[in-house]
């Protein structure tokens, strides 16, 4: 059995994959870990500076009881909070037909955490926004990129809203990350009866490498069982895959991620990045 890793800050955006995870689960014949970690960097410190020589030393001592029972209190509601999320998570799937669910909950910070439970699963679900998305509506979540950039497993980002799935995009263009993902596609039972779109934008204005690319995943396509809708397009990929979706109602994006140079990445942003931002359909990212 195929494992999916979810996780969770009970924020909206992650809570709309649950959706996403129960469907792709059930399609993979997947197990579900639900993760949730309890941000650290919320946690309130009793390490004060030592006032007691201008509040006096009962009162400095009264103030650090005070602290002390104050944060085993916010100790005590993050541990509830984690409960609550996760059981609700789990209640969810399991309404949704996922036959196995095990949730774990940590303390600390998931970037760090996140290669413990990495190596055990075959994809990552998770939100694109997590808790302040409302105070950062163009922003990605804090995780999100790290998570993407250092993970190994692909990666499925969910956006705000939960839609069926019936027409799928692949962005191919000839890459490692694009191969991997298009194994996945052919080998995996996801997305079998779906729409296929398949994408390749000529680098350079070099249609003819680009239109040898779109037929190799093509000819791999049909193999696998589809029946695959090709597009070979000259342009800025952004906009021309925003434009694909809209025009074909595309409903589930894979490609690659971070194809482009660090460099480039720094001047005018990744394609991946872009599409992070601009897409408000699930992602499924290879590197």
């Amino acid at each position: 059995m195929k494992n999916i890793l979810l996780c969770t800050d009970g924020s909206n955006f992650s809570q709309i994959g649950y959706g996403y995870a129960a469907w792709i689960a059930k399609r993979m014949d997947a197990s579900i870990e639900v993760l949730y970690v309890t941000d650290m960097r919320k946690k309130t410190s009793t390490q004060v500076e030592n006032f007691s020589g201008s509040i006096g030393v009962s009162t400095y001592h009264r103030l650090l009881e005070q602290l002390v029972e104050l944060e085993s209190e916010a100790a005590k509601v993050n541990n509830q909070r984690a409960k609550i999320i996760l059981e609700e998570a789990k209640r969810f799937l399991i309404e949704n037909g996922v036959s196995q669910v095990n949730s774990t909950h940590r303390k600390g910070f998931l970037v760090d955490c996140f290669q413990e439970f990495e190596a055990k699963v075959d994809l990552i679900v998770l939100g694109k926004r997590g808790e302040t998305a409302g105070f950062a509506a163009e922003h990605l979540g804090a995780n999100l990129e790290r998570i993407i950039r250092t993970s190994h497993k692909p990666c499925l980002v969910t956006p705000k809203d939960y839609h069926p799935i019936k027409r799928i995009l692949f962005a191919y263009d000839g890459g490692k990350s694009c191969d991997k993902a298009l194994d996945f596609l052919v080998d995996s039972p996801t997305f079998k009866d779906l729409e296929l779109h398949i994408i390749t934008i000529a680098k350079n204005h070099d249609t003819d490498t680009a239109q040898n690319y779109l037929n190799a995943a093509e000819l791999k396509a049909i193999k696998g069982g589809f029946k695959p809708i090709c597009h070979m397009l000259d342009g800025e990929p952004e906009k021309l895959m925003s434009e694909c979706i809209d025009r074909y109602k595309i409903d589930f994006l894979i490609m690659g991620a971070y194809g482009h140079n660090r460099i480039r990445h720094l001047v005018i942003g990744s394609t991946t990045a872009q599409m992070l931002r601009r897409c408000n359909i699930p992602i499924l990212l290879f590197r």
